[in-house]
């Protein structure tokens, strides 16, 4: 049984297809989202239905729990100028110009904030590392960014932390494609939709191999962790949005 864990999709179908493709799951082998399927790039729709029919793992992302507030709050003009802002637009009209299906909105709702694998630990952007896991929610399992990537030590001493959420791209020194790993945590989140990069990655566990596809070069490449992974050390990141 093999486990991959996949970054940040971001609504670019096309590239999770040729990412499927290259790492041919088989029946048995375990398949997990750090979130972020929606937003920003033309097909969440058909991320979300795919993801949906195979039963596979997701993990709530903030574009998720955006997505979620505005349903949630209709009347509300902040929240829909906030999730539309963000990439929403696009996932709307990804579903035809029209609302979001029910079915599709109740397993959003539905997803979880982590998901702990036992050697490694899996949440969207990250945790606060100054407080206990019961302490924390969405605001930091969604959101954190700068305390999470500063920690000068690991939170677990027997498991790393996989993440999402920050685009590895605006650490200092870091290339698009390549991936970022602090004190405790590695960021697979290679900005599957931005056109800087347009790499979107897979992990496997239990070989420690990068799976990438790249719709927008039409390439695929495969190769040790590694090989394409930059050591950071406590940092501040250059800002991007949301």
């Amino acid at each position: 049984m093999r486990r991959f864990v996949i970054g940040d999709v971001h609504g670019q179908f096309k590239a999770l297809m040729m990412l499927i493709n290259e790492i041919k799951p088989k029946p048995e082998d375990q398949i997990f989202f750090l979130g972020d399927l929606i937003d920003r790039g033309p097909q969440s729709a058909q991320v979300v239905n795919w993801v949906m029919n195979n039963g596979y793992v997701c993990l709530c992302g903030n574009h998720e729990q955006m997505c979620l507030e505005a349903f949630t709050m209709l009347d509300s003009t902040h929240a829909w100028q906030g999730w539309l802002g963000n990439g929403g637009a696009k996932t709307l009209e990804s579903y035809g110009g029209e609302l979001i299906p029910d079915e599709h909105l109740n397993w959003m709702s539905q997803l979880p904030l982590y998901a702990d694998l036992g050697d490694v630990w899996l949440v969207h952007a990250g945790l606060n590392p100054n407080l206990p896991i019961e302490q924390q929610g969405e605001p930091e399992f969604c959101w954190i960014r700068e305390p999470f990537h500063r920690m000068s030590e690991p939170y677990f001493n027997d498991k790393i932390i996989i993440t999402g959420h920050t685009i590895t791209f605006v650490f200092p020194g870091v290339k698009p494609g390549q991936l970022v790993q602090g004190a405790g945590w590695l960021d697979i989140d290679t900005g599957a939709y931005h056109p800087k990069s347009g790499w979107l990655t897979a992990l496997e566990l239990n070989s420690s191999t990068v799976y990438q596809s790249n719709y927008f070069t039409q390439s695929v490449r495969s190769l040790p962790l590694e090989d394409i992974t930059v050591l950071m050390k406590p940092t501040v990141r250059k800002r991007i949005s949301a």
